[in-house]
């Protein structure tokens, strides 16, 4: 090595890394996985896929925002350790309100387990509980029935079974529910904590409150009967599984406390960094085992219904269908968009460039259309070395084609259910803001509209209902709100303002799907344009508790099916499905599920240019019969 060369150094790592890698380390040690897959990205944590995704923590880490990643991490490691998802399923009652109450209780039971046996995890859980309501706008409820019982009952049986008060960003859904469910089944939410450990007799449990709600159903006991060998083991499992996990709790202590100091320490290192932005965290956390995937378009896995359904509104006379406009005083809906622009900005810029994508491959389409081979118009320099070659051949000619995009309307169709509260519902309306105004751009009509409800069970439906001496089977049970944020003929800069009554708070209710996509669909069959696309986005399967409380529990699934079916096998429009953490490729031909409301963008743009390309390859194929049939007109 001569004396002007000088050693290579090792690249300096980021001051994060030693943080991440305790984190990691510390995961793994309570999950008992050594080989866990650990990624850290400006997504939703969860675990996807065998794989656990932790939100990106900043170069310049505070104590607090240590403390949510590491809670992030404990929780889904104590998910892994402490869970066993084919009891689970078992246990599962079958209502969606009752799901999603059974589904929040247990998630609250694993993670009360690793703040009874550990303080650390038990801090963590506390910090990360409390950013997870805080971003999900839970402290800004007013209003009882725009709170979510799952949730507020989540915190309560956690605050029974840790002795923690719930954290601040909690304290008022849980203050709106507290009273009714401490007198439906106060006593019933004492006997939780004798059987913590236990989760099947937990489960049983948690279906006995239920039940107190006015949320359970008849299980048949037949179901222990069919378990066979099978169950036998499971229930001798639960029997010494208490003394197995208290055997183990104070190794996974010594391995926590160790992995807990090294991140402490990692992050105090972390913050006598440089600063940088910190990566935005998604607002909500899935715990479970989550079945969705950014995926490929494909066929659905069953059939739709074959033939309508018995499905029928007990009234329409509560039913709305209303201008956003309408909806919120015009210096109300200028403060919601500010809200709206704020909350994303960020975001705007990712939308747009995908959206110029957009723009630039339609507009490619459009002036790169051409017919050839024809005997008059311009002349096709491309073809010259013909004449070349054979004198006698005729001159050939081209002309630029008629562009149809022009002839074109698109229908955005989104879910204002109450569980795309907070960071989906934000994402939604700003990507369908920025593509409105890039179809626009390309002539292209679009048409934005949300369905909701007008109240939490039921409504004046249901009073009507009561009033009539409960009738059996009274058919959908709630008022409907349709919703026209953006009508086609409406020119954006008109329109842009509306998307922000989507962040009002107490609009967002229940779903259902079957009729707000029939009542779409109508509205683009009643346009004159040629070619009338259809896209819906949903995060879950339709909804109402009031209406499935009364009615077989698929009663609203059943009809969406059939509505897809009648689009999709007798009706000129083209239909897609976006599904936000929703398999929807269940239901629809053409469905694609992301995993994360930010790649919403991603996709809506992504399946709009496929369809549009579809079209013009289409077209292309079809261009050669047409100079075909002309030679043999003339």
């Amino acid at each position: 090595m001569s004396s002007n060369q000088k050693p290579k150094t090792q690249q300096k790592e980021s001051p994060a890394e030693p943080f991440k890698r305790a984190v990691t380390g510390c995961l793994r040690a309570i999950a008992k996985k050594s080989d866990l897959e650990v990624s850290f990205a400006a997504e939703r944590p969860g675990l996807v896929g065998g794989k656990v995704r932790l939100p990106e923590p900043a170069r310049k880490l505070t104590r607090e925002e240590a403390a949510i990643v590491r809670g992030n991490a404990d929780a889904i490691a104590l998910k892994l350790a402490c869970h066993d998802p084919a009891v689970h399923r078992r246990l599962l009652p079958g209502g969606q309100q009752a799901r999603a109450v059974f589904d929040a209780v247990e998630q609250a039971r694993v993670e009360a387990i690793g703040a009874r046996r550990m303080l650390g995890v038990k801090n963590n859980l506390a910090a990360m509980i409390d950013d997870r309501f805080h971003r999900g706008k839970f402290d800004e409820i007013t209003d009882r029935a725009d709170a979510p019982i799952e949730e507020a009952l989540s915190m309560i049986v956690r605050e029974r079974l840790t002795g923690q008060a719930p954290p601040p960003a909690a304290k008022k859904i849980v203050e709106l529910w507290r009273p009714f469910i401490e007198e439906r089944i106060g006593k019933g939410l004492d006997k939780l904590e004798k059987v913590v450990e236990n989760q099947r007799r937990f489960g049983d449990a948690v279906h006995d409150l239920l039940d107190q709600l006015d949320m359970g159903e008849d299980r048949s006991t037949s179901d222990e009967e069919e378990e066979g060998e099978e169950g036998e083991q499971e229930r001798r499992k639960d029997e010494t599984g208490e003394q197995g996990e208290a055997a183990d709790s104070e190794e996974m202590e010594k391995m926590s406390m160790e992995d807990a100091e090294a991140s402490a320490d990692a992050s105090e290192t972390a913050e006598e960094a440089v600063d940088a932005p910190a990566a935005d965290m998604a607002d909500d956390s899935e715990m479970g085992e989550s079945e969705t995937a950014a995926e490929p378009w494909r066929p659905r896995n069953r059939p739709n219904e074959p033939r309508g359904p018995d499905y029928k509104p007990f009234t329409m006379r509560f039913d709305e269908t209303i201008a956003a406009e309408d909806l919120c005083e015009p210096e109300e809906l200028d403060r919601l968009r500010g809200y709206l622009d704020k909350q994303l900005s960020h975001l705007q810029g990712v939308v747009a460039r995908l959206a110029n994508r957009l723009q630039r491959r339609l507009m490619a389409q459009q002036n790169r259309a051409w017919d050839f081979d024809l005997e008059e118009g311009l002349l096709d320099p491309s073809r010259l070395p013909r004449i070349i070659i054979d004198p006698l051949h005729a001159l050939s000619f081209k002309q630029e084609k008629e562009t149809n995009f022009r002839d074109t309307v698109v229908t955005l169709l989104l879910d204002n259910s109450g569980s795309m509260r907070g960071r989906p519902i934000t994402v939604a309306a700003t990507c369908a803001d920025i593509l409105a105004r890039t179809l626009e751009r390309c002539g292209v009509k679009v048409e934005i509209l949300g369905f909701t409800t007008r109240a939490w069970k039921g409504g004046q439906a249901r009073e009507s209902w009561l009033a009539a001496g409960k009738t059996a089977n009274p058919g959908r049970l709630n008022d409907l709100r349709h919703i026209i944020y953006k009508s086609a003929d409406a020119p954006w800069r008109r329109a842009r303002k509306n998307l922000g009554l989507m962040m009002r708070e107490g609009l967002l209710k229940e779903n259902i799907d079957g009729e707000a996509l029939d009542w779409a669909h109508k509205r683009l069959l009643a346009r004159t344009e040629q070619r009338k696309i259809l896209m819906m986005i949903s995060d879950g399967a339709p909804v109402d508790d009031s209406t499935l409380s009364v009615n077989p529990g698929n009663y609203l699934e059943r009809h969406l099916r059939w509505i897809i079916e009648e689009i999709e096998t007798r009706s000129p429009v083209e239909l897609i499905a976006i599904g936000i953490g929703h398999d929807v490729t269940r239901y629809y031909r053409r469905a694609v599920t992301i995993v994360d409301a930010e790649e919403l963008g991603g996709a809506m743009t992504e399946k709009l240019a496929e369809l549009f390309e579809e079209h013009a390859a289409e077209d292309a194929m079809a261009r050669p019969t047409r100079r075909v049939a002309r030679k043999l007109h003339s």
